[in-house]
């Protein structure tokens, strides 16, 4: 005789019941969102944009990735990207070159120019960090960047 073992359910707690204050989303939005606005101020002297800077920084850790690659890592949909990726190059920034085992495939490098423009750039980047983390301990951020990894594996949609 097949029991039927009861479906869990669980009841919704609504946005009101759990509450701004209390919703990891909106918290982590809102701080990147405050981190942007701060640096987008510094960038316009630079005449550069928050995706053109978010693809200078990955590409100053991990020269070489794939435009495909680029796109997930700085969190930018792969037609933004590619017209990101139009203006650097124009720029002379970075430049792309089509990968040996796969001609379709092109890859992205940062120029010696592109490099010095990260350069001017990243001192604004660390003063926004630093200010983000003011008070926080080294065990307080260490626990923070394993909960954030834990976070990105229950969500991740790429291997990156």
């Amino acid at each position: 005789m097949d029991q039927k073992v009861p479906e869990k359910r669980q009841r919704i707690s609504t946005l009101g019941q759990i509450g701004l204050q209390q919703f990891a989303p909106y918290l982590m939005n809102r701080i990147m969102g405050r981190y942007n606005a701060t640096l987008r101020d510094d960038l316009r002297k630079q005449r550069l944009t928050i995706p053109q800077v978010r693809a200078l920084a990955v590409l100053s850790v991990m020269d070489g990735v794939t435009v495909n690659d680029l796109a997930v890592y700085t969190v930018i949909e792969q037609s933004t990207m590619s017209r990101t990726l139009d203006v650097l190059e124009t720029q002379g920034l970075v430049r792309r070159e089509q990968a040996e085992a796969d001609s379709r495939v092109r890859r992205v490098f940062l120029t010696d120019d592109g490099r010095a423009e990260f350069g001017h750039v990243w001192p604004a980047m660390h003063v926004g960090f630093e200010a983000m983390f003011d008070g926080i301990d080294d065990a307080e951020y260490a626990s923070l960047i394993a909960t954030l990894h834990k976070m990105l594996r229950n969500i991740r949609k790429h291997d990156i």
